[in-house]
């Protein structure tokens, strides 16, 4: 069994369900009016320790900025710097240093553990080869009612995957974490089963698949859920080249690999552009394309 460390007591702490008193009941009704803010939103993001120079530090600079508390990074080692210039926002989950389906999911099961500890009404889940436009993220949720069971994100594969859980064949169909995942906290509090507290890890195990794929075998398989697909999340699987300049504003999340990244230059950007030595991810360039007020894109 994974074992999954977060080093806060505060963050070992699973809240209990709220009470229907009076109180809550007129809270829910004032919820119910408010328009979502940043504020309702819990982002986390799954690296490595093998990352933390070449992607995480790309991000801190970048979309860290536009949501400092709303935040974390989920790694498997301790890095001093990363700390400070997080604002303590670096968890070491205790999780194995490998790339493993084990691995990955004690990781995506911390994520989830320490989103229950919270009020916030949506958890998204993204790469650290991700770069994600929160404002537009922000917009994007509030289009969606946070109580109802809601399940967000993009496929990588068009027809569901079979494997094997406790016996039985199970088709699943799941959003790619690759691309980002959303989960509205009513559909969250319904998956504890399968995967608070270190089940997720399990249920992944007992499933033969990696988390994002056992995230969707909970929702759709185990809870009877529904995967909303969006356009406007992207992962390193797609032609990242392909989305259009006149697009780039209203997308969700973007990505990057190894010769596949957005096509952003000085011919079609007014904005600070960096050459591909300084900016192999072309997140910097896309950052002050999207926000040019940043400081480092003066």
């Amino acid at each position: 069994k994974p074992n999954i460390k977060v080093a806060e007591k505060s963050y070992q702490k699973i809240r209990e369900p709220r009470e229907l008193t009076a109180t809550t009941v007129t809270t829910l009704e004032k919820e119910e009016n408010e328009e979502l803010t940043l504020k309702d939103v819990f982002i986390t993001v799954k690296t490595c320790a093998k990352y933390h120079q070449s992607r995480i530090r790309v991000l801190v600079k970048t979309w860290f900025t536009l949501a400092r508390e709303q935040i974390y990074f989920f790694s498997d080692a301790d890095d001093d710097d990363l700390t400070r210039s997080t604002g303590g926002h670096l968890i070491n989950t205790g999780c194995r240093k490998m790339h493993t389906r084990s691995d990955l999911s004690c990781k995506m099961g911390a994520e989830y553990d320490m989103f229950m500890t919270t009020e916030k009404k949506w958890w998204c889940h993204f790469d650290d080869d991700n770069y994600v436009n929160v404002p537009r993220l922000v917009e994007f949720l509030g289009h969606y009612d946070w109580r109802e069971d809601v399940y967000i994100g993009k496929k990588s594969i068009t027809r569901p995957i079979r494997s094997m859980y406790k016996g039985n064949f199970v088709d699943v169909t799941f959003a790619t974490g690759g691309a980002g995942v959303c989960v509205s906290s009513a559909l969250a509090r319904k998956m504890e089963p399968w995967c608070l507290a270190g089940k997720l890890a399990e249920t992944a195990d007992d499933l033969r698949l990696p988390d994002d794929c056992t995230l969707g075998f909970v929702i759709i398989n185990k809870l009877g859920g529904n995967l909303t697909t969006s356009p406007l999340f992207h992962s390193h699987l797609e032609g990242l080249n392909n989305v259009k300049m006149a697009s780039l504003r209203k997308q969700v999340s973007l990505s990057f690999s190894t010769k596949n990244v957005i096509n952003i230059n000085h011919g079609n950007s007014k904005n600070q552009v960096f050459n591909a030595t300084i900016d192999p991810t072309r997140f910097l360039s896309l950052h002050c394309f999207l926000f040019e007020t940043a400081e480092f894109c003066k």
